[in-house]
C-alpha cells in the first residue's frame, strides 16, 4: 500500500482535460433534452447542439421547403417554447453550450439568452459558442440564407454585442472542419480559415462598434472549429501551424499585444469524410487516431472535442454509439498519462520542418486570397469553391486508383460477419415519421396562443433596424420575447436582405487528368449512346430539400462530365417540383438525386411521381446518399432505378451503371 502511495505521489500533476461534447439533437426539443441530460450524467462536460435543417436555414416546420427535413439531422427549434423545452432542468448559467448554427445564429442566441434569463442567469454568466461562420457555408455546408454582405453584417453585430454583453461567449467558431469535408488540403484548410478570420475581424474593426482599445477582447473571443483526418502526424503539424499563424496575424495586423488574447483556441470534431460504410467497425480506430492529432501536442491541444460515432456512414447514431465515442475521450484523458507532460514534440526537427512547410504554403494562399479582395470576394468569384471541388476530385481519384488505401473499402475487403450489423434495423437510430406532423401541429398552436399584434410590431422593428446600421441583436431579442418564430424572423430579413445562391464550383474542374481504361470505356459508351439518341446524353444532378452538403453531388457532376455526359447542376435547396421542371426544360435522359439528410423517403417519391405526371416515364431516377438497406429497397419499389451509398466509392463505375439505366429506359440494345 505504501509503495502505491509513493508511486502516486511521484506522478506529475495532470493538466485539465478538454471539454468533452457529443454533437446531438433529434426529433423534438423534449426528446433532445432527455438525451442531453443522459449524456451529462455519463460524464460529458459540455453540450453541442445539432439543429435540424429548417431551423438552420430559417424555415418553420410547416414550410413547403421543410418537408421531410423536420427533426432529421438535429432538433427543431421554431420558437421560444422549444428553447425552453430543450434546456429544461439544465442550468444555462453553469453550462458551456456549443450551437452549430450559422445563418440564423443571431436568432438562436437571442432565444438562448432569453431562456437563460428566465432561469435567473445573467448574460455575463453565459458560456458557449455559436458557430456563425457563413463563409464556409457558401463553400461546403450550404445552410446560408442571405448574400455575403448582409451575412457578414449579422456576424459583426453578434461579435460586437457579445463582447459588450456576453463576454464569456464565443460569437463565432471559424470553421475549417467542413472545408476538409469538402476536400480541402491542410494548406487550404489553414489558409481559408485565416482568410475568413481576417474578413470578420476587419468588418468588426471597421464597424466602429468596439473601441480600438478593446479590440484585443474581440480577438480573444474568436474561436475555431477544425477537422482532424487519419494522417494524424500531418494533422498535428497543421494545428501547430495554425497556432503560429494566428499569433502572427493578431499581433501584426491587429496590434494585439497580450499573448493570452492571441491564444489560438479551438474545438474539433474529427473527420467524418473518412468514415466508411464498408467494414464500419474500422471507423473506431480511425476516430482514435484522428483524436491523437488534436491532443498529443500540448501547445496545440484542442479546448473541446466531439467525436463522431462509428456508424455515422450508415445513419443516425444511437445513444449507445454516442456513449462509445465519449468513452474514447475519457479513456485517453483519465487513464493515459498524456496530460502529465509538457509538449512532447518541442524541439523535434521533423515536426518543426513540416510545420514550417505548412506555414509557408498557407501564407502564400492567404496572400492570394487577399489579393483577390479577401474571403468574400473569393467566394463571390467562385475561386475558393472551385479549389475545394478540384482537391476533392483529386482525393477521390487517388482512392479509386488505389494510390490511397482505405482499409475495407479499396483493399483488405475480405471480412468476417460483423455482429454489430447483425440487425441493420437496430444498428442505427431512425426518426419517427410522426415527428414532422407533430411539429406542424405544435407551431400552429403556438401562433394561436401568442399576442400577434406584439409579434407584428416586433417584426416591423426588425425590418426597420435591418434597413439601418443599427445592431440587430436587440431587435432579435424583442422578437424572441414576444413569440416570433424562426421562419418569421428569417423571413423578415429575407425581405430586406434578399437571398443568395453560391457558385457550385463545378465549372472548369477536371476530375481525372488522364483517362484510364475504365474511364475511356465509359466515355466511348456515352458517346455511342448519344449518337443513338441524336445528341449528347444529358444528366440532371439535383439536391432536393434543405440538405446543403453538396460535395457528393459536385463530384458526381464532375465525373459525369469527365465521362462525356452533358451535366445540368443547379446547386442546392430545390423542391421536387423545381427539379421536375428543370428535367422537362433541359430534356434530360436521367435525374440523379443526392440526399444526405435522411429525407429521401419523403422527397424522392415526389420527384418520381412528378416526372411521371410530366410524361417523362422514360427518364430514370437514381439516388445517392446515406440510405439504409431497407429504405433503398423501398425506393426501388417506388420506381427508383438505382441507389448508391458510400460503399460505392468508384464514380466511374457509378457512371457506367447510370448509363445502363438510361439505355434500358430508352430501349437501346
Amino acid at each position: 500500500m505504501a509503495d502505491k502511495d509513493l508511486q502516486a505521489s511521484n506522478r506529475p500533476e495532470k493538466a485539465r482535460p478538454w471539454l468533452m461534447r457529443t454533437y446531438a439533437g433529434h426529433s423534438s426539443a423534449v426528446e433532445s433534452n432527455k438525451l442531453y441530460r443522459t449524456n451529462l450524467a455519463k460524464g460529458q462536460t459540455g453540450l453541442s447542439v445539432a439543429f435540424d435543417l429548417p431551423t438552420q436555414t430559417g424555415y418553420d416546420p410547416d414550410s413547403d421547403l421543410a418537408r421531410g427535413e423536420v427533426g432529421k439531422v438535429g432538433v427543431p427549434v421554431a420558437h421560444l417554447g422549444h428553447m425552453r423545452e430543450l434546456f429544461d432542468g439544465i442550468p444555462l448559467g453553469e453550462m458551456n453550450t456549443a450551437m452549430t448554427i450559422n445563418a440564423t445564429a443571431m436568432w438562436l442566441l437571442a432565444l438562448y439568452q432569453t431562456v437563460a434569463e428566465e432561469q435567473g442567469a445573467t448574460p455575463d454568466q453565459l458560456q458557449g459558442t455559436t458557430q456563425n461562420d457563413i463563409i464556409k457555408e457558401y463553400l461546403s455546408r450550404g445552410t446560408y440564407v442571405f448574400p455575403p454582405g448582409p451575412s457578414l453584417r449579422l456576424i459583426t453585430d453578434m461579435v460586437a454585442y457579445t463582447v459588450n454583453t456576453i463576454p464569456k461567449w464565443n460569437p463565432i467558431n471559424i470553421c475549417s472542419y467542413h472545408l476538409q469535408e469538402a476536400g480541402a488540403t491542410p494548406v487550404q484548410e489553414i489558409a481559408y480559415a485565416m482568410s475568413t478570420a481576417i474578413a470578420v475581424l476587419d468588418a468588426v474593426r471597421d464597424s466602429g462598434q468596439v473601441p480600438a482599445e478593446r479590440f484585443g477582447e474581440v480577438v480573444a473571443r474568436i474561436s475555431f472549429f477544425v477537422n482532424a483526418g487519419v494522417r494524424f502526424v500531418e494533422e498535428m503539424c497543421k494545428m501547430r501551424a495554425f497556432v503560429q499563424l494566428w499569433d502572427e496575424l493578431t499581433l501584426e495586423r491587429y496590434g494585439v499585444t497580450d499573448p493570452k488574447q492571441r491564444r489560438f483556441r479551438y474545438g474539433v470534431q474529427v473527420n467524418s469524410l473518412g468514415l466508411t460504410e464498408a467494414q464500419p467497425e474500422n471507423n473506431v480506430q480511425r476516430i482514435v487516431l484522428e483524436m491523437l492529432a488534436v491532443t498529443l501536442s500540448k501547445d496545440a491541444r484542442a479546448r473541446a472535442i466531439q467525436l463522431p460515432a462509428w456508424n455515422e456512414a450508415l445513419g443516425l447514431p444511437r445513444p449507445w454509439d454516442q456513449q462509445w465515442s465519449l468513452r474514447i475521450q475519457q479513456v485517453l484523458a483519465y487513464e493515459s498519462d498524456l496530460l502529465e507532460y509538457e509538449d512532447i514534440f518541442e524541439g523535434s526537427k521533423v515536426i518543426e520542418a513540416k510545420v514550417a512547410e505548412l506555414v509557408e504554403a498557407s501564407r502564400e494562399e492567404i496572400d492570394r486570397v487577399q489579393a483577390m479582395g479577401g474571403a468574400v470576394a473569393a467566394v463571390e468569384t467562385g475561386y475558393m469553391k472551385q479549389q475545394l471541388v478540384s482537391s476533392h476530385a483529386a482525393r477521390r481519384a487517388h482512392i479509386e486508383a488505389g494510390d490511397d488505401i482505405v482499409v475495407g473499402l479499396n483493399k483488405f475487403t475480405t471480412t468476417a460477419e460483423n455482429p454489430l450489423l447483425s440487425d441493420l434495423e437496430t444498428a442505427i437510430m431512425t426518426v419517427d415519421a410522426a415527428v414532422e406532423a407533430d411539429q406542424i401541429a405544435s407551431i400552429k398552436l403556438w401562433r394561436e396562443g401568442r399576442d400577434n399584434e406584439a409579434v407584428d410590431a416586433a417584426l416591423d422593428q426588425l425590418r426597420d433596424a435591418a434597413k439601418t446600421d443599427d445592431n440587430l441583436v436587440s431587435a432579435s431579442l424583442a422578437c424572441a420575447r414576444v413569440g416570433v418564430t424562426t421562419g418569421e424572423w428569417a423571413g423578415a430579413l429575407r425581405e430586406v436582405f434578399g437571398e443568395y445562391r453560391a457558385p457550385t464550383g463545378v465549372a472548369g474542374v477536371v476530375g481525372v487528368a488522364e483517362a484510364g481504361e475504365e474511364l475511356a470505356k465509359v466515355r466511348l459508351a456515352v458517346k455511342e449512346t448519344g449518337e443513338q439518341l441524336g445528341g449528347r446524353v444529358r444528366l440532371l444532378v439535383g439536391k432536393p430539400g434543405l440538405d446543403g452538403h453538396s460535395n457528393g453531388a459536385e463530384q458526381i457532376a464532375v465525373r459525369a462530365r469527365d465521362c462525356g455526359f452533358e451535366v445540368v447542376y443547379q446547386g442546392i435547396r430545390l423542391t421536387p417540383a423545381q427539379i421536375v421542371a428543370a428535367a422537362v426544360e433541359e430534356d434530360v435522359h436521367c435525374v440523379g438525386l443526392s440526399i444526405l439528410s435522411g429525407s429521401h423517403m419523403e422527397l424522392v417519391p415526389d420527384v418520381v411521381k412528378g416526372l411521371k405526371d410530366a410524361g417523362l416515364d422514360d427518364v430514370p431516377v437514381v439516388v445517392g446518399g446515406i440510405i439504409p438497406e431497407a429504405d433503398a429497397a423501398e425506393l426501388l419499389a417506388h420506381g427508383v432505378a438505382a441507389v448508391f451509398t458510400p460503399k460505392d466509392y468508384d464514380a466511374t463505375t457509378i457512371m457506367a451503371k447510370i448509363l445502363d439505366q438510361i439505355r434500358l429506359a430508352q430501349d437501346l440494345s
